[in-house]
């Protein structure tokens, strides 16, 4: 992020939103995988990770200078910006040395918002106060008397304010940011106080918390203890303390004393804590990347689906293609007599989701609707029970999954009555049922009337809703218990083939130690592994006598890579299957995953056309090293594995003729106004 952020050939208001997608990155990093580390450091300071041989604690000290290595990079990625934005007649105000228009302009917004900035003091009657998670604050030191040295402690909430303003002075856009300009003002706010120093800081809390009570018990409600895992999680202990400025030794050792944050974990940045400006801002060209709406390339009337799907499968790729397609399936099944049921499972939905509101519409209908909504979806919690209630008002069935397992797949299945005889449409994506990640995150969806994949998921569901684990399946992969077993079954396939075999496999993240291990035996028989993966892997390619024939890269561009695919084999040989799991531990063994084999031209052409094109990148592609360092190849001039996706996407039309932008007349506007809330 940091590195496209710096980039001078991704456009301008792009950069400023990498940096910002790099900050909001470290602050989750921190909540979670930080927070984690903290209470394992505590519970079990012997225990190593069976990785890298190191404690929690020794992990948590490379961390943290890693970090402090990084605030550097970050600076001077963003001075660059800050240089770049000038040049194209955007000013971010300095208020170390503010112009006098710029004066003007930060009175007139600071008049506005003084109301609702409330200073407070820090004493014997004043308590520290609750600092929020990922709240921007304002501290000072005000002298207490006539000596020097005797301060107190002076606090600003910049909360529920506005964080900047955009005007524009003589031609060129200038940024008012909320917190800077707060700063620039302490003395006002202390009116007669003296402010000695003032210095913005900001708190990442734990957020890795624990659910309380046994929630295999008959009368366990997972709604209420969720409920209640969110209101503890805003208390929990600050795991990072963050400066934006040098704070004075006296001011430093106030704040850290009151937050009881541990001195290795207390950083200093010269870059400001929100930097979402950027949308406010005229764009001029060259500052975005290139409006692409994602298309729509099935050109099928409601009606229509289900006597295609009985022909062909139908393979839908994000964000180069609509979600809208999936939506209208839904419909259909909401109006077509013959359909008995739908059913299923929801990890995060949009925040105004038109996929509820099908399946809303489809109870309303008279249709047997069942949910299963993943309420530990961290960070979408709220989102989740928000919508658990809603659901079950329209008269869907909800459903909260296991105790110890997330249900992390993305199944649904459409169960018709015709003619006496059971028929089966199901659909398996490896990204969420969420209309806005689907257009900011590359995912795979494939649906099918295959009868036998069916007959796979409605099994799966029927041991969710007795809350088991679901048990071995005909076609699908289904986590935990039939995932890692038949990739470990066709990574030693193609181990027996010895120079002839080969495996390509797309996936986030990589830390499954049996998969390693399968994957060093297949590179020393001499089998080629091709391995992209995006964010962590915990295996290093072109180590001799161990990886020598396996490549890691990672593709990081305008969009997230997040679809999930395998492919084993060659020629006749091979198979191909796309899913929702990565290779985590976490996937592999503590959730519900589900994979489905693309066995059709037209949805294995379209699997295998995605690796392809990252393995043809060279424009964003990350090659690891046998050090684990990443080298940007840029070994050959191209175009970006997303640019060719996109093109090749947008020119798959399923059905036959041209798809008009909006189809379904006024009851299709409806749907899609309803859906909005309006």
């Amino acid at each position: 992020m940091l590195h496209q952020a710096g980039d001078a050939d991704t456009p301008l208001l792009e950069r400023l939103k990498f940096l910002g997608i790099y900050h909001s990155n470290l602050e989750e990093f921190f909540m979670v995988r930080v927070g984690s580390l903290t209470h394992r450091a505590a519970l079990l300071p012997k225990e190593r990770d069976e990785k890298t041989q190191m404690t929690a604690s020794q992990q948590l000290r490379r961390i943290m200078d890693e970090v402090t290595a990084q605030q550097e990079t970050k600076y001077r990625v963003y001075r660059g910006l800050l240089k770049d934005m000038k040049a194209a007649g955007i000013d971010v105000v300095d208020f170390r040395k503010p112009s006098k228009m710029d004066e003007v302009a930060a009175r007139k917004f600071f008049s506005e918002i003084r109301p609702l900035l409330t200073p407070r003091i820090v004493d014997a009657e004043h308590p520290f106060p609750f600092i929020g998670n990922r709240e921007t604050w304002l501290a000072c030191t005000i002298r207490k008397g006539d000596k020097s040295d005797d301060v107190r402690l002076g606090l600003v909430p910049i909360v529920r304010v506005p964080p900047y303003r955009v005007c524009e002075v003589d031609g060129r856009q200038k940024v008012i940011l909320t917190a800077e300009m707060a700063a620039y003002y302490a003395p006002s706010l202390f009116k007669k106080q003296e402010v000695r120093q003032s210095v913005l800081f900001r708190v990442t809390r734990n957020a890795d918390v624990f659910i309380e009570g046994d929630l295999d018990s008959f009368d366990a409600d997972l709604r209420a203890s969720m409920e209640k895992m969110l209101r503890k999680r805003k208390r929990q202990q600050p795991v990072r303390l963050v400066f934006s400025g040098k704070p004075s030794a006296k001011l430093r050792a106030m704040l850290v004393k009151a937050l009881k944050v541990p001195e290795q974990n207390v950083f200093v940045q010269r870059v400001p804590f929100d930097l979402s400006f950027g949308s406010g801002l005229k764009r001029g060209p060259g500052m975005k990347y290139p409006e692409r709406p994602p298309r729509r390339t099935v050109a099928l009337k409601k009606g229509e689906y289900f006597a295609y799907l009985e022909k062909k499968d139908i393979l839908l790729s994000f964000p180069f293609q609509s979600m809208s397609s999936f939506v209208d399936l839904l419909y259909e099944a909401a109006d077509d007599p013959d359909v008995v049921s739908i059913r299923i499972t929801l990890y995060r939905l949009a925040a105004s989701s038109q996929v509820a509101a099908a399946l809303a519409y489809a109870a309303d209908r008279g249709k047997s609707v069942l949910c299963l909504l993943e309420l530990r979806a961290r960070f979408d919690e709220q989102n989740n029970i928000d919508y658990s209630e809603v659901l079950e008002d329209t008269g869907c069935t909800v459903i909260y999954g296991l105790p110890d397992q997330k249900i992390h797949s993305k199944l649904c299945l459409i169960t018709r009555q015709v003619n006496g005889k059971i028929q089966y449409f199901t659909q398996v994506g490896t990204g969420n049922y969420n209309e806005m990640t689907s257009e900011q995150y590359t995912d795979l969806s494939v649906m099918t009337s295959r009868q036998e994949v069916g007959q796979d998921a409605a099994q799966v569901f029927e041991a969710l809703a007795l809350g088991q684990l679901p048990g071995e399946t005909e076609t699908m992969w289904i986590a935990p218990n039939s995932y890692l077993t038949r990739v470990l079954e066709l990574i030693a396939r193609e181990t027996a083939k010895g120079p002839a075999g080969r495996i390509a496999i797309k996936v986030n993240s990589l830390n499954d130690m049996d998969v390693m291990r399968a994957l060093i035996a297949a590179s020393q028989a001499g089998v080629r592994v091709e391995l992209f993966i995006r964010g962590i892997c915990c295996l290093r390619p072109g180590v001799e006598g161990f990886t020598d024939n396996v490549t890691v890269r990672s593709v990081v561009g305008r969009y997230l890579e997040h679809s999930r695919i395998f492919a084993f084999g060659q020629g006749e040989d091979l198979r191909v299957f796309v899913g929702s799991g990565d290779l985590l531990n976490r996937n592999t063994r503590r959730r519900v995953e589900a994979f489905i084999e693309c066995v059709t031209p037209e949805t294995r052409n379209g699997a295998l056309r995605v690796l392809d094109a990252l393995r043809g990148d060279h424009e964003r592609n990350w090659v690891m090293q046998p050090d684990g360092s990443y080298v940007w190849d840029r070994s050959e001039p191209g175009t970006a594995s997303q640019d060719r996706l996109y093109t090749y996407f947008s020119e798959q039309t399923v059905g036959g003729g041209p798809v008009p932008r909006e189809s379904g007349g006024i009851l299709a506007k409806l749907r899609r106004l309803f859906s909005e809330g309006k």
